[in-house]
C-alpha cells in the first residue's frame, strides 16, 4: 500500500431536488457568471432549464453550451472553448453524465492554461490556477464529479487521453437522485456496471492507499446491494440515491488509486468497435479478476471480502451483466479472433494497465482477451 497524502477537494451535496439549490450554492461561493456544459439529451429532458432557473433565482447570469457528446473529443472541447472565450464565465458547471463533466474539465484546461488538449495528457500539467467548477451528474457511473481527470478522445485517432490535475477538481458535486430517473434503462445498466468496475479495480491497484481502500469498500457496498434494486424497480429513489453515493465514492477511490487492466482492455474495444464503455469494461472485468486473484494473495483476499473468492466475484460480475442484457463474450460484440493481437497491442499502451496489481504486457493481455473471446 502506498503512502498517504489525501485531501477530499469536492463538497458533496446530496438530496432529492438538490439541483434547485444550484443558485444558492453558486451565490454563496461568490460566483456570478456560469457556463453550463451539457448535451442535447439533458436539455431535452428539462434538467438544463431547471438548472438555469435556479441560477436565475439567485441573480446568477448563465449561458448553456450543449455541445458535449458521449466520449467527448478534442473537437467538442474546442467548440466549448470558443463559447467560453466569448462568454468569459467565472464558473463552469458540468451537467449530465461523465461525458459532460469531462468536456467541462477539458474546456477548463484550455480556457485557464491555453494550448491544446494533448498538452495536458498525463498528470499535473496545468500551468496555473483553473476556473472553479461544479458538477451535477445525471447518472450514477463515472464518478467524474469527484475526480480531477478528464477523459478526452483525440478526434482523428479516437485514443482516449487521461488529463488530470488536482486544480481541475470540482468545488461542489450536487447529487440529485431524481435527475437519474430520466435515464433509459440501458444507460442505468451501463453506468451502473461502470461504477461497479471502479469499486473492484481501485481496491487492488498498486497505487491504492488507506483512503482509496476505504472508499473502494464503501462504494462496493452501496453499488452491489443497490444495482439489482434499481434494475428491478427504476422508480426506487432510495436505491438511486445509494447508487449515486456509490459512484461518487468510487470516484474518490479512483482519484487516489487509479484503475487497472480491465480499463486498459476495455478502452481499445471502445476505440476500435464503438463498444459502450460500460459494456466493454463489464465484459473484461471478470476475466481480470480471475487473472489477478490467481496470482496475488492480496487480490484474492480483497476479492474474497467482496464476493467470497475471486472466482465467485467474477461470476457475480458476469451475472450482473447477464441480468441487464449485456454481452459477456468478445465474439458477441463483433470481435473476431484475428483481431485480438491488435487489441492487445493497443491495450498494452493504456496508462491504467500500469497500476494493475499483476504486471501486464502485450502477451498477458492477449491471454485475457482470448479467455474473454
Amino acid at each position: 500500500m502506498q503512502p498517504l497524502d489525501s485531501h477530499l477537494r469536492t463538497r458533496i451535496v446530496q438530496a432529492e431536488d438538490a439541483i434547485d439549490q444550484l443558485g444558492e450554492l453558486t451565490a454563496a461561493a461568490g460566483f456570478s457568471k456560469a457556463l453550463v456544459v451539457t448535451d442535447p439529451g439533458i436539455v431535452a429532458v428539462g434538467h438544463v432549464e431547471r438548472a438555469v432557473a435556479a441560477l436565475k433565482r439567485s441573480n446568477i447570469d448563465s449561458f448553456v453550451f450543449d455541445g458535449a457528446r458521449e466520449n467527448p473529443t478534442t473537437d467538442h472541447v474546442d467548440a466549448g472553448l470558443a463559447v467560453a472565450h466569448e462568454y468569459q464565465p467565472d464558473l463552469l458547471i458540468g451537467l449530465g453524465g461523465g461525458s459532460s463533466m469531462d468536456c467541462a474539465k477539458g474546456i477548463n484546461f484550455l480556457y485557464s492554461c491555453g494550448g491544446k488538449m494533448e498538452d495536458y495528457w498525463g498528470v499535473g500539467k496545468a500551468t496555473g490556477p483553473m476556473l472553479p467548477m461544479f458538477a451535477i451528474p445525471t447518472t450514477a457511473g463515472t464518478g467524474s464529479e469527484m475526480q480531477s481527470f478528464a477523459l478526452i478522445s483525440q478526434t482523428d485517432t479516437h485514443i482516449k487521453m487521461a488529463c488530470g490535475d488536482k486544480r481541475a477538481s470540482c468545488q461542489i458535486a450536487i447529487l440529485d437522485p431524481l435527475l437519474t430517473l430520466t435515464q433509459p434503462p440501458s444507460v442505468t445498466a451501463l453506468t451502473g456496471i461502470d461504477a461497479l468496475s471502479h469499486a473492484v479495480e481501485t481496491a487492488v491497484t498498486t497505487k491504492r492507499n488507506a483512503t482509496s481502500s476505504e472508499y473502494s469498500k464503501r462504494s462496493w457496498h452501496f453499488l452491489s446491494e443497490n444495482f439489482p434494486l434499481v434494475i428491478l424497480d427504476p422508480s426506487d429513489i432510495a436505491a438511486r440515491a445509494a447508487m449515486q453515493i456509490g459512484a461518487a465514492y468510487a470516484g474518490v477511490a479512483i482519484e487516489n488509486s487509479m484503475l487497472g487492466a480491465a480499463h486498459a482492455l476495455a478502452n481499445p474495444l471502445t476505440a476500435s468497435f464503438g463498444t459502450a464503455h460500460g459494456q466493454a469494461v463489464g465484459l473484461m472485468l471478470p476475466h481480470v479478476v480471475r487473472f489477478n486473484g490467481s496470482q496475488n494473495k492480496h487480490c484474492e483476499e480483497t476479492y474474497s471480502s467482496m464476493g467470497g473468492s475471486s472466482q465467485a466475484l467474477a461470476e457475480t460480475l458476469t451475472g450482473f451483466c447477464e441480468h441487464v442484457g449485456l454481452k459477456t463474450r468478445l465474439s458477441e460484440i463483433g470481435v473476431n479472433q484475428q483481431q485480438l493481437p491488435q487489441l492487445a497491442a493497443a491495450a498494452a499502451k493504456q496508462w491504467t494497465g500500469t497500476f494493475n496489481p499483476i504486471k501486464v504486457d502485450e502477451a498477458s493481455l492477449l491471454q485475457i482477451y482470448q479467455k474473454a473471446f
